[in-house]
């Protein structure tokens, strides 16, 4: 008995050791998927434009899997190596903090966590294993490594000034990649709105209030009640907009989306969706959300992935887009890609070349391209963030 738990013992250890090593790299590769099978090249044309964009994509969870972006990986979807050969100028990095086992569009309480799992595989600091806001900030210093660890191809810009600096840069070499974090759910603030000062000194400079389950801030689209704000999400959106955070209504309910509309000043972004009238689902935003959007000064940002468009190639994106732009303005609209989200996408940041190449085959004209590529989100990112590091002003008011 004692030679067989000895056996069991160290059974385990490897266990336990294969899926630190191993684990995350594997289920990142499993569900963040390329589907190819519709992939063209671009022309000499797309290419051309593509060369000279500023590419913005509001939305990548990538920071959640524990793989080095610093170096080119063989899966997901994200690194630093595929946002140069892209031409990505702007990336948001999203976090996510927790999300329900079993997850699903239609209902989801809070009463389970994937997140909890990852964070014991990846050896996460004993304080994240509790504390959401902890996982939050434990997060944020990841994305700080690989800024430091770049050779100067990503740089985490926190202010206007810092995102012109970048801008600016991009027309020598190193190229460098803008990058911001957001957090996807106010369930990070560990129930406590104060704590959005704390995500604020960390760098986060976007947020939404609710991600797959109703909490504290407001309803979900994906909850059990799908009610509106809080008195605490109205709080928390006050302090976003007094230090210059942009707020996103990505997975919001009809009635938080509502409400966050209405009492919001500034522009407000959806930065990963589709749209209804192309892709059903509750995911998606409806018309007068869409001119909702248009209205506050912001951009909805059109997802790269089948539950948000409806299809597994660029084409299906571009019809999303082009319905987005007709109801909204072609000024309104932007890339929301999901990558690295548990999402199957037809291109990774390498290739986003051919996004470029299918508007322009579906006549979009090149003044267009700019501003759907990128030029619309550094638009409201220069009118939201801070003009300087103290965050006491915090930009322009929406039109």
């Amino acid at each position: 008995m004692i030679r067989f738990l000895k056996r069991l013992a160290g059974a385990l250890v490897l266990l336990t050791l294969a899926a630190v090593l191993f684990g995350p790299g594997y289920v990142q590769g499993d569900l963040n998927g390329t589907d190819r099978r519709a992939a063209r090249p671009p022309s000499e044309a797309a290419r051309r434009l593509h060369a000279g964009l500023l590419v913005a994509d509001l939305h990548a969870d990538a920071l959640l899997w524990g793989t080095d972006l610093v170096k080119r990986q063989g899966r997901g979807h994200v690194d630093v190596p595929r946002l140069v050969d892209g031409n990505v100028a702007i990336q948001g990095f999203s976090v996510a903090t927790q999300t329900p086992r079993g997850l699903n569009y239609d209902r989801n309480d809070d009463s389970s966590d994937n997140v909890t799992l990852l964070a014991l595989v990846q050896l996460w600091p004993p304080q994240t294993w509790r504390s959401l806001l902890a996982r939050a900030l434990y997060q944020a210093e990841r994305l700080r490594d690989v800024q430091r660890r770049s050779g100067g191809r990503l740089a985490l810009v926190r202010t206007r000034d810092d995102l012109a600096a970048v801008l600016e840069q991009r027309g020598r070499e190193p190229r460098p990649t803008a990058a911001f974090l957001a957090i996807e759910g106010a369930h990070s603030l560990d129930g406590d709105p104060g704590n959005v000062q704390a995500l604020f000194d960390a760098g986060y400079r976007m947020m939404a209030p609710t991600h797959f389950f109703d909490n504290a801030f407001g309803g979900s689209a994906h909850g059990v009640r799908k009610g509106g704000l809080t008195a605490a999400g109205r709080e928390m959106i006050r302090r976003m907009e007094a230090l210059g955070m942009v707020l996103d209504l990505a997975h919001a309910s009809p009635v938080t989306f509502a409400d966050a509309i209405a009492m919001s000043t500034r522009p407000v972004v959806v930065s990963h969706t589709g749209v209804r009238a192309t892709c059903a689902g509750v995911r998606n935003l409806t018309d007068d959300q869409i001119r909702a959007v248009a209205a506050s000064g912001g951009v909805v940002g059109i997802g790269f992935w089948d539950s948000a468009v409806c299809g597994n190639d660029a084409a299906a994106i571009v019809r999303a887009i082009r319905h987005a732009a007709s109801v909204a303005g072609v000024d309104h609209v932007g890339y929301g890609s999901d990558w690295d989200g548990a999402v199957t996408t037809p291109f990774d940041a390498s290739q986003v070349a051919e996004l470029t190449d299918a508007m322009l085959a579906a006549g979009f004209s090149e003044g267009d391209v700019r501003k759907i590529a990128g030029e619309n989100v550094a638009r409201v990112l220069r009118a939201t963030l801070p003009a300087a590091a103290s965050g006491l002003d915090g930009g322009v008011k929406r039109p």
